[in-house]
Formats: structure tokens, sequence, C-alpha cells
């Protein structure tokens, strides 16, 4: 049994190959959920959303998000509505007495609708709407993720990592913003004072997560701050992992982050930029998958390949190199 660690695009890439070594029955995913927000009234769940259209055969692989072959007439409508009515545009943030009313959210991740500043596609729509109403019913986030994992076909077991509200906030020199304003509004551009998770100190990983956890687990190339670490915040998650065998494939090419902001983000939270700040994020990890071109030297098994993911046939290659760091640590 094997458990990964996902977020952004940098895990979902590994798994392309995943059953090369690790059949799907005895596969399961925890997802960061940090990055969740409410938008126009619907509860949008990027990571887990990716996982979703994966497993199913539909996922938009130019973008990694999103449906392939999409349409965006309803998102295209509000822009231009928003026009027609001298409506501002951009990110904003429903009034401060709002952001927890009604549902449990963590301050801040409601948005207006409002010409909306995230592009979601028509039929991606229809999985928000559809999440949003089971948990307006009653259901939890991993009740309504199974429902959803099952209309999709999904084969191996979807966990969000909480059920609980967290919210992975950017503190800039432009001021607080959630992580999907840093970086889909302003494209990852203010410089970053500090990150942090909040309403994690106050969570519970989700039913199932910490028995997952149990298993081998890999790491995947996602981002270690705002991927990751929303799990690692979360009370017993790290302990649990310092007791399993943890694998962790590096999200950097020497210096260069495979994607996204991982470089400023890790130095945000004071950890080196490149593979070698992963000592610091995973203090846990029992071995590490690197690029064969990297200069790195870990006090802990390292595994080199090429780590460049473009395909499943790559893909496959670094489970391959992640399936023998876990044969010299177990």
């Amino acid at each position: 049994m094997v458990t990964f660690l996902s977020g952004g695009t940098g895990t979902p890439k590994l798994l392309d190959g995943a059953g090369a070594v690790f059949s799907p029955e005895e596969t399961t995913i925890v997802a960061n959920t940090g990055d969740d927000i409410e938008l126009g009234g619907l509860f949008v769940s990027p990571d887990v959303d990716t996982l979703l259209f994966q497993g199913g055969g539909v996922l938009d692989r130019e973008t990694w998000w999103g449906i392939d072959g999409d349409t965006h007439r309803t998102n295209a409508a509000l822009t231009d509505l928003a026009s027609a009515a001298d409506l501002p545009t951009g990110p904003q943030y429903l009034p401060k007495e709002k952001q927890t009313d009604g549902r449990d959210l963590a301050n801040w991740r409601r948005f207006s609708g409002i010409a909306e500043f995230m592009t979601i596609g028509d039929r991606d729509r229809a999985i928000h709407i559809t999440r949003t109403s089971l948990l307006d019913q009653g259901y939890t986030l991993s009740e309504a993720t199974q429902r959803l994992a099952a209309a999709f076909g999904l084969e191996i077991d979807l966990l969000p990592m909480s059920d609980d509200p967290i919210a992975s906030l950017i503190h800039t020199e432009n001021g607080m913003m959630h992580f999907q304003e840093y970086w889909v509004a302003h494209r990852g551009e203010p410089a970053i004072d500090t990150v942090e998770f909040r309403g994690s100190s106050s969570a519970q990983p989700a039913p199932g997560v910490l028995e997952a956890l149990s298993d081998t687990v890999v790491i995947g190339p996602s981002n270690p701050v705002t991927s990751i670490g929303p799990m690692l915040a979360l009370p017993g998650f790290a302990d649990a992992l310092a007791q399993t065998t943890v694998v962790a494939v590096s999200p950097f090419l020497g210096d260069d982050a495979f994607s996204g902001p991982a470089g400023p983000l890790m130095e945000a939270v004071n950890a080196e930029p490149s593979t070698a700040g992963l000592a610091s994020a995973y203090p846990f990890a029992d071995a590490f998958v690197v690029d064969e071109d990297d200069a790195i030297e870990f006090d802990r098994p390292t595994v080199r390949t090429d780590i460049r993911i473009d395909s499943s046939e790559d893909a496959k290659r670094v489970v391959r190199a992640v399936d023998e760091a876990i044969e010299l640590v177990e």
C-alpha cells in the first residue's frame, strides 16, 4: 500500500506513471485543500478537481487544470456583464462578516463571482455546483469527494486532507491575499513576506487520512510550501509521517522549480529555494529522488534519475526511481 501527497500539478504528473509500479487498489491520494475557495457562491477545490479530472480521463493536459475541450461561456458572460454594468473586475473578497456566514469558512477565501478572476469552464462549473449542493445538504467534503470520485470512475482512493476549512494566505508587499489571488490574479509577482495556513491549528485530518499515512508515503514534486505545507500544518500529520516510510521527489531541477512559485515561497519560510531546501521542508523524509544532474548530497538515501516529467513514460521512469528509493529504506 502506498499513499501519495498531492497538490498543484507536480504530483498529478507523477501519478500518470504510478500504475507502472502500484496498482490502483493499493493506492491512496491525499489532496491539498488549502487552495480551496468559494467563488460566486460555489465551492472550488482545485487540487481535488485536478485529480478527479485526471482519474476520469478528461483533464486538460496542456494546463493541468480544468476539463479538456471545456467551453467558458458563463465566465465570458460574467466579464461582459460586469463591464456593461460598470462593476469592478479582479479579486473581490466578500465583506468580513460574510466570510463565515452560513457555512464555516476560514477567512479569507470567499470571493464575489462578479467578473470571476479565475477562469471556470462550463462543465467544470457543474462539479462546483454539485459539490456545493452536497455540502449544503450536510455532506462533509470527504463524503462529497467520494461521490464525485465515483462519478468520474476513479479506481484509487482520493481523500481531501481535511473536512475543516483551511486557507493558504500569502502576506505580500501589497498586503495579505489568498494563494489563488496571489498566483492567478497577480501571477505570483508581489514579493512575499510570510505564509499562513489559517484555520489549520483548529482543523483535523479528514477521516482515513492518518490511517493512510501509516502506509508508505510518497511526496510528489509538488510545491513544498503551499501544496504540502497545509497538510503538515494539520495536527498529527507531520508526527504520523515521522513514524512511517517517506520518499520525497524533488520539485526542483537544480535551483529551478518545475513550475509555480516554489522558489520565492521557500525563501519566505526560510528554506533554501532548491533541492537542498527539502531537508528542512521534509525532515521526516527517509529518502529522496532527485535529478541526475543535481549536485545535492543528502545524509539519507538518494536515488537519481531524469525527473523532468513531460509524458507518461517520463512519469513511469520517476515512479520506478521512487520504488527503488522505497526498497532502500523499507
